[in-house]
């Protein structure tokens, strides 16, 4: 039998351990014709957008998989019919990947979530013929519906134990607030990010750029688990589809669009996370960036969103409330832990002089850091303008009341 066939027997026989919660053959029809759809493009694919959003998914896959005709229907959609006919050479080498890809979500125990599911996140539409055909997802499928505020925090694979800090804080505060924290799973702040947002109790989802059934990275298998059986694991890829450079770009503008606001917290010059923020910024959602040390690599490309993208400043979980528009001071919207952190700072504090330099080194042993956790916490005293960089080291700022981020 045809595997592109869209009859409500095939669908249902297709579809089985994927998206039973469809009971009428026409849910079936389509949520199946959305899937074939995904195993045939690539994200973001605009010819296949406009021609679903012009005849639904199910005519728009008749007349992707024929190879003459639709000329009316493409017109309609504002296509060319040489781009349909490019479109067709795209796609068409990918008809028999279809029959494994379906089976390889069915053995991941993944589940299929469409436009026209009650829990598809109605923010993408934003995208228009660039939107996602559908979702592949592991772990709350609901949570992607959900009506509460979303935040995107994002940032450098290689972070520095400063924005690793920050990110954990920030997500967690935010997570607190009953915000969903969305990130790309990646080393660095994304990892951050997703384990703040669990150690708070919150929601947090997880865009791969990959299929769903293949962790990557691999050294964040653990982690992804973790976020399938506590919160949402999702791709628009079909399972069994390997992550590629384009993908990942691609991933991006999903993060983006899947949430209210993105904050950028430590990111170099050509940072990945600067294309994340871009789709942010020409989606129209708020931009936000977390400064840090100038002489740091790690975050010239935060400043440079400052400087060039007009992101808010962003130094506390407070900010990031004001930056989606939240009460700052609403219940729950300090990071859990933020005594501690408190604590943290004063311990720096009193390993500084008012008067003569020291080096990071000699203030982490004296507060009883590592020095990297030492370093993190003195970039965050600057930011706060209590403690002051000097040629032979750090001091504490004169005529500046300790203060703390929270």
């Amino acid at each position: 039998m045809n595997v592109l066939e869209s009859t409500p027997e095939h669908a249902r026989r297709e579809l089985a351990g994927i998206a039973d919660a469809l009971s009428e053959d026409d849910d079936l029809v389509v949520a199946y014709a959305r899937a074939v759809w995904s195993c045939l493009v690539e994200p973001g694919d605009r010819v296949a957008g406009a021609l679903i959003a012009t005849c639904g998914p199910v005519r728009a896959l008749e007349i992707a998989i024929a190879t003459t005709g639709g000329a009316e229907v493409a017109h309609a959609a504002g296509i060319e019919l040489g781009e349909l006919d490019k479109a067709r050479t795209r796609w068409h080498p990918r008809r028999g990947d279809v029959a494994e890809r379906i089976a390889a979500a069915r053995r991941a125990g993944a589940r299929l979530v469409t436009p026209e599911d009650h829990a598809w996140p109605e923010r993408v539409a934003d995208l228009g013929p660039f939107a996602p055909v559908c979702l592949w997802v592991l772990g709350d499928v609901d949570a992607l519906g959900a009506s509460c505020p979303a935040v995107a925090v994002v940032g450098a694979r290689a972070a520095s134990g400063y924005g690793d800090m920050l990110a954990d804080d920030l997500a967690a505060g935010a997570a607190a607030a009953g915000v969903a924290v969305i990130s790309g799973a990646a080393y660095g702040i994304d990892g951050s990010a997703h384990r703040g947002a669990l150690a708070a109790g919150g929601a947090t989802t997880a865009l791969l750029a990959g299929g769903v059934d293949r962790p990557y990275p691999a050294g964040h298998r653990d982690l992804l688990e973790r976020i399938a059986a506590e919160g949402t694991v999702a791709a628009e890829v079909p399972c069994g589809s390997s992550p590629t450079k384009w993908r990942f770009l691609a991933r991006n503008r999903l993060i983006a669009a899947m949430s209210d606001a993105t904050v950028v917290v430590e990111a170099g010059w050509r940072s990945g996370s600067l294309n994340t923020a871009h789709h942010a910024a020409a989606l129209g959602r708020p931009l936000g960036a977390v400064p840090g040390p100038v002489t740091s690599a790690s975050s010239a490309g935060c400043h440079r969103l400052l400087r060039e993208a007009q992101a808010e400043c962003i130094t506390s979980v407070a900010d990031m409330m004001e930056l989606l528009g939240l009460d700052a001071q609403a219940p729950g919207a300090v990071a859990p832990g933020a005594d501690q952190g408190a604590g943290d700072l004063t311990r720096i504090l009193d390993a500084l002089s008012d008067r003569s330099a020291r080096s990071g080194y000699d203030i982490a042993r004296r507060a009883g850091f590592g020095a990297e956790e030492a370093t993190a916490l003195l970039g965050l005293l600057e930011l706060e303008g209590t403690v002051e960089r000097r040629p032979g080291g750090w001091v504490r700022a004169r005529h500046r009341a300790a203060a703390t981020l929270w």
